[in-house]
């Protein structure tokens, strides 16, 4: 998409609705992130629309025969067609504003619409019948200035979750919020903020700047790590400096943070998700587990104890159980792959490893590239060098081992140990783990020599 040039998909349904909303006396605005990345030459998936002119009631029927749901909402509705992220909503403000004998009135509608947003780069408008910009608060020339302003001080506030927004679109564009911005982020208050918006909020953070560690470090300049508590923990925190000369468990998570997202591009949505959040997550327990002792920093256990702590944040945050299991699982054993290496651990090491890991839903691929971004987020000259020798080998024992891809599947079942008389109950549960034990020590898939050898002497 050439930078300034707005134009929408060939087959995009706005410009019929368009005139459809005139004839009825209306007028369509394309709004927010569709403008915004248009003017930056970027594509955007999303794309919004706001309709001025009408009543709330005169909407609907119009909309018939071009997909969208009914209205959701009752204070501000929308109406969303899924299939293509196309959303339509009636304004804030300033939806009577508009006149079709006056059409310099859209100007004055769509100026007070927008004064309820959030920053002016998130504040031009485009209507698509006469492809005029519409942009009363200079958001383009902030755009161009890589500036971040408010578009009104006393509606910013509305809504406290703007931070995590500011902080994201300063990493995305490399944008400076300007002082008046910053004071307005100081003094946001939290405590209202549904915490799975929160949680939504975050993931952006993580997926949609090429640095995410720039975002977290602008809520760091912002004195505002508060609303991401368990970060803020990790301000401060020593460690060794011959395997983290980079500095404290703070500084260390960010780098780890944009050596994943690397890794994270030519992943597929969920994927990058798992990697972005185990990054973040790897070392929550560092805190709690981190001891001096002389010369020497030690953290000993903090794999467990971060996950325990993934567990426990990523759930208050209402991210999906799945999600949380996927996430914890990889993070309580993010050491495992240099670990395993450095041991010269054979196959049985490799064959429990990916147990334990299934449990969570996780595999020994998805492991690799957590250590990796880990082993990378640091100093070392190795890392400097971008160099993980440990991974291509962890990965081909893990092959070798027939498990890079996941456990493989219990040979026993319950239902062999019931057939040999073993009761439903702790017995029962403690004779399938130890088939499990002897399929990984022995790799065996013989189902008889694998019972033979569980039930003998038991």
């Amino acid at each position: 998409m050439t930078p300034g040039r707005l134009r929408l998909p060939a087959d995009s349904p706005v410009p019929a609705l368009a005139l459809r909303v005139e004839a009825a006396g209306g007028r369509i605005v394309v709004v927010g992130g569709f403008v915004r990345d248009a003017l930056r030459g970027t594509p955007s998936h999303d794309l919004d629309l706001e309709v001025f002119g009408l009543a709330e009631d005169a909407i609907e029927p119009l909309l018939e025969g071009f997909g969208f749901s009914q209205r959701v909402g009752r204070q501000f509705p929308i109406w969303r067609r899924s299939r293509d992220g196309l959303d339509l909503a009636f304004p804030r403000a300033g939806a009577d504003a508009y006149h079709p004998e006056r059409p310099e009135s859209l100007v004055e509608a769509f100026r007070a619409a927008a004064r309820h947003r959030d920053l002016r780069i998130n504040a031009i408008g485009w209507d698509p019948l006469s492809e005029a910009l519409i942009d009363p608060f200079g958001g383009r020339a902030d755009l161009a200035a890589l500036r971040l302003r408010a578009v009104d001080v006393s509606t910013f506030a509305a809504d406290p979750l703007r931070l995590l927004r500011v902080a994201r679109f300063g990493a995305v564009l490399d944008a400076e919020p300007d002082p008046e911005l910053r004071t307005l982020c100081r003094e946001l208050v939290f405590a209202s903020v549904a915490p799975e918006r929160i949680g939504a909020e975050l993931r952006r953070m993580l997926l949609d700047p090429p640095r995410p560690a720039q975002a977290c470090a602008l809520l760091a300049e912002l004195e505002r790590l508060d609303v991401l508590p368990q970060i803020q923990r990790l301000v401060g925190v020593p460690q060794d400096p011959i395997w983290h000369p980079e500095g404290d468990v703070f500084v260390h998570t960010l780098m780890v943070l944009d050596r994943a997202r690397e890794l994270a591009r030519v992943l597929a949505a969920d994927e990058a998700q798992v990697l972005m959040l185990a990054a973040l997550c790897h070392d929550l327990g560092k805190p709690e587990t981190t001891t001096v002792e002389g010369a020497r920093i030690r953290s000993i256990a903090h794999e467990a104890a971060s996950a325990r702590r993934t567990r426990s944040w990523l759930g208050e945050l209402r991210f999906p159980e799945k999600v949380v299991r996927l996430v914890a699982a990889l993070v309580a054993q993010h050491l495992a792959p240099s670990q395993l290496v450095a041991q010269g651990s054979g196959a049985r090491a490799y064959r429990r490893l990916a147990r334990r890991l299934a449990a969570g839903g996780a595999t020994l691929v998805q492991l690799e590239r957590l250590a990796r971004a880990d082993h990378l987020g640091r100093t070392t000259p190795e890392a400097l060098a971008g160099r993980y020798d440990a991974g291509p080998v962890f990965l081909a024992a893990a092959e070798a081992a027939g498990v890079a891809a996941g456990a493989r599947p219990g040979v026993v079942a319950a239902a062999d140990l019931v057939e040999r008389g073993i009761r439903p109950g702790p017995e029962l549960g403690r004779l399938l783990r130890r088939c499990r034990e002897i399929e990984d020590e022995s790799g065996s898939s013989d189902r008889e020599a694998i019972l033979a050898r569980c039930l003998r002497g038991r």
